[in-house]
């Protein structure tokens, strides 16, 4: 029975498009615990990255104080020259000035290595992640792929691995150097007034208030946008996938009707969240500047009473410019780590997955093969209470061609995954060549199988080495030999590059046909003790067909093969064909002796031949 593949699709999107919510971790602590402790190879680094980061936001912090002393030092020369004094000492201010510029480049330097050094942890984290997933991806069994879609899995190397490691080279350090800021900011607020400080603390909940005020109103518009940004892809996508029935059933005005409602319904609601949003800026520009307006009234009035020095309220309204940015950037960061928890944990999980075993405890080497398959009462289910083959029995005898038939949904393609070890069988046993397929290794057992499935698999890469991908240390010359033996060879010859041209990552550079031509001529170069063909003539014309029937039939001379098929035809000469039907064997035999039978196969056979007439009427 086939088990149809899920289409990989983007990783938070719902329907037409529409862009989720952010994902949260079930389990946030420990999720960043295990994270933590995966990082506990590179404790050196980040302490490392740790004591730079400090060092950098140390040096910065200071800088405004300083920068403070030349202000009044400025002043104070200005104020002694009206005086009669000496006037500005530049000498000295030179010096300040110097130490500045030295203040700020150590910072500068310090921050560039704690980068460099964060980058590279990052980078390495990702790279054994994903080294640690895709070892993992060939150690899970089937049925995880048959719950799990592609795209999910494919999500777990690309975005959920990018979102870690671009929050460990961003994020984490952004995160000590914003706690660290605001700490050394605020400790330079204090050492300039006590006084001053708590009146610039004190606006900070008044802006607090204003963004709140703003996002309530604005956060059902924003919703309004995306759900109505949805629709718009989705019509979008939709017309633009079925352009051709649209023109062909003259529906272009009605689509336009539809697309300009939901455009507008679109603008609507992204201008006025957008103008929200823009106002968050200027109305927060105006509660800073009314702070910076009370600092600068109260710090004139301590200079008066000798409290503070002049350059001292510059250095404070520096400060307080600083003292916000750190808390904006710890908001967001927090946000970001409930996505990089999520995005770990379900990396973690999937490298949690139970896996199947690969080996087996006393494994069997035997070096004599002859074919032979027994089917011994195999009972199987994907689900559990589901059963799907009850109680298979046959007796394959080496060399021998068997086809396996029936209608959809009788078990056919499970048979197969089942004498491949894709999956175990729930009772009963399967035994290849007297032996037990459990007590074989998985990688050995499946040496001796070559398989050519209906959904053919071709990789980014030339003819030849996709066609030795059966047979890796082939010579060029039993390439050529096995493409003659599968009548693709003429057709390759004809291509511009012949044998060294590249198929795209799709492989839609050459026809369905020719594509199924390549892994039949994979599995002949591959040479294998037992066949397994799964509609491998599906995708082909007829002439072609026929001449691919020819060169199985000599393939499969002195092998034993199963060939899964629903053109009857095609299996005539098969030595002994079996009929499933839900799960069981109804009928056993040759064709003749099937037709003989008059019964369920006879049917089957009848019906095609019905079909075939009606088409050509």
């Amino acid at each position: 029975m086939s088990r149809e593949n899920n289409m990989p699709g983007p990783r938070r999107r719902g329907r037409h498009g529409k862009m989720m919510p952010p994902e949260k971790a079930k389990d946030f602590k420990g999720t960043m615990k295990k994270l933590m402790a995966y990082l506990g190879k590179y404790i050196y680094a980040i302490i490392a990255v740790f004591i730079f980061a400090v060092g950098s936001v140390a040096f910065s912090v200071i800088g405004p104080k300083v920068l403070g002393k030349a202000t009044t030092e400025i002043f104070n020369g200005l104020v002694g020259k009206i005086s009669g004094g000496d006037g500005i000492d530049f000498d000295r201010i030179k010096m300040i000035l110097l130490f500045l510029v030295a203040l700020y480049v150590v910072s500068t330097i310090l921050s560039f290595i704690q980068g460099f050094i964060m980058s590279g942890i990052s980078q390495k984290v990702a790279y054994n992640l994903r080294d640690e997933l895709c070892k993992k991806i060939n150690r899970l069994p089937m049925g995880y792929f048959d719950k799990t879609t592609n795209g999910e899995v494919l999500s777990r190397f690309t975005n959920d691995i990018d979102t870690l490691a671009q929050t460990l080279n961003q994020s984490l350090t952004q995160l000590v150097t914003a706690v660290t800021t605001l700490v050394g900011v605020l400790v330079m607020m204090i050492s300039i007034s006590g006084l001053m400080t708590f009146s610039a603390l004190v606006i900070i909940p008044l802006g607090m208030l204003v963004i709140s005020r703003i996002i309530k109103r604005s956060q059902k518009f924003f919703k309004q946008q995306q759900e109505y940004l949805g629709n718009v892809n989705g019509q979008v996508e939709e017309l633009y996938g079925g352009h051709l029935v649209v023109q062909a059933f003259n529906g272009e005005e009605d689509a336009i009707e539809k697309f300009n409602e939901t455009n507008e319904k679109l603008y609507q609601s992204a201008w006025k969240s957008q103008f929200l949003s823009g106002m968050m800026q200027p109305l927060m520009n105006f509660v800073g500047n009314l702070g910076y307006v009370l600092i600068s009234i109260l710090g004139g009035f301590l200079v008066i009473k000798n409290s503070i020095e002049v350059g001292d309220i510059q250095s404070f309204i520096q400060y307080v410019r600083q003292f916000n940015q750190p808390l904006n950037q710890i908001a967001q960061i927090s946000n970001q780590l409930q996505s990089t928890a999520a995005a770990a944990e379900r990396v973690f999980e999937f490298l949690e997955e139970e896996e199947e075993p690969v080996t087996a405890n006393e494994a069997i080497k035997s070096n004599e093969s002859h074919g032979e398959v027994v089917f011994d009462h195999v009972k199987f289910g994907y689900d559990e209470g589901k059963t799907i083959i009850k109680d298979f029995t046959a007796k394959v005898k080496p060399g021998q061609k068997i086809a396996i038939v029936g209608p959809t949904g009788a078990g056919k393609t499970t048979i197969i995954k089942l004498l491949m070890r894709f999956y175990d069988v729930d009772s009963g046993e399967i035994l290849v060549d007297g032996k037990n397929i459990k007590d074989y290794n998985r990688q050995e057992l499946r040496t001796r199988f070559g398989m050519v499935l209906q959904d053919t698999w071709l990789f980014n890469g030339s003819i030849k080495d996709n066609i030795k991908y059966g047979k890796l240390d082939a010579t060029d010359e039993q390439v050529k030999q096995a493409a003659k033996a599968a009548h693709v060879d003429h057709f390759i010859k004809t291509l511009p590059a012949g044998y060294n041209m590249i198929l795209n990552e799709e492989a839609s550079n050459v026809s369905q046909g020719q594509k199924q031509l390549l892994t039949i001529a994979r599995a002949i170069l591959a040479d294998p003790e037992i066949l397994i063909l799964d509609e491998a003539t599906s995708s082909v014309d007829t002439r072609t067909e026929i001449l691919i029937q020819k060169a199985m039939d000599n393939l499969m001379k002195g092998r034993t093969s199963f060939i899964i098929a629903h053109r009857l035809s095609t299996i005539k000469n098969a030595d002994l064909i079996l009929v499933l039907n839900e799960g069981d064997i109804i009928e056993q035999g040759t064709h003749e002796e099937l037709l003989a039978q008059n019964g369920f196969y006879t049917n089957l056979y009848n019906s095609q031949f019905e079909d075939e007439d009606d088409e050509a009427v």
